[in-house]
């Protein structure tokens, strides 16, 4: 028992002086074979503009919505949205959509890659390729259409091409509003102007 006891304590001894050693051993290893860092030298994975994010806010699916004051009901959503650093009231966004429901419940929806939202004008303006579906059966495609926010007013300042179920329209422009007061029709007035150019197609039996 007493020589059991005497090498385990031998051991215990030697323990304590050999472990210390060889984990001030590995330590010096380590510090010896550890690369210099050089603090000039950038982080590969963190090449990042600090400056540029903050400039280039985004906001992702934004959404507007509200009421015209002649009834109707407006809404426009976007994948994206970046606000002009220099005009507080306007915002830039791409591919665009937007829904304008008349009071009489006429669906008219748009469609564009890119457009701005003027909330001081009271205005978006969709271009890059707009795509208009009509609650009569018609599309109407045009570079550029602007749609007024407080009041029922689709307008595109360029031509427009329609295609529905009487045939192909071109126009050198178009407009959507309210009919006036005084005027034979009534509700709201779809208009072609500037050189109108229908092919009609007559309906197949």
């Amino acid at each position: 028992m007493s020589v059991y006891d005497n090498s385990y304590s031998r051991f215990v001894s030697m323990a304590k002086i050999v472990l210390p050693l060889a984990a001030l051993a590995m330590l010096s290893t380590l510090f010896l074979v550890a690369r210099t860092v050089d603090p000039t030298r950038s982080i590969p994975y963190a090449d990042v503009d600090v400056n540029e994010l903050a400039r280039e806010q985004r906001i992702s699916a934004p959404n507007y919505s509200g009421v015209t004051r002649d009834g109707s009901a407006i809404s426009i959503a976007a994948s994206t949205a970046r606000p002009d650093p220099d005009n507080e009231h306007l915002v830039s966004a791409t591919d665009l959509s937007a829904k304008l429901e008349t009071e009489g419940g006429a669906t008219y929806e748009l469609f564009s890659l890119s457009g701005q939202i003027d909330t001081e004008a009271g205005q978006a303006v969709l271009n890059g390729g707009v795509i208009i579906t009509t609650p009569t059966g018609y599309r109407v495609t045009s570079e550029e259409i602007t749609t007024a926010l407080e009041r029922t007013e689709i307008e595109s300042p360029g031509p427009v091409q329609a295609e529905g179920p009487a045939g192909v329209l071109d126009a050198g422009s178009m407009r959507l509003a309210r009919a006036e007061e005084g005027d034979e029709a009534s509700g709201y007035l779809l208009v072609f102007n500037g050189g109108v150019k229908l092919v009609y197609t007559p309906p197949s039996e």
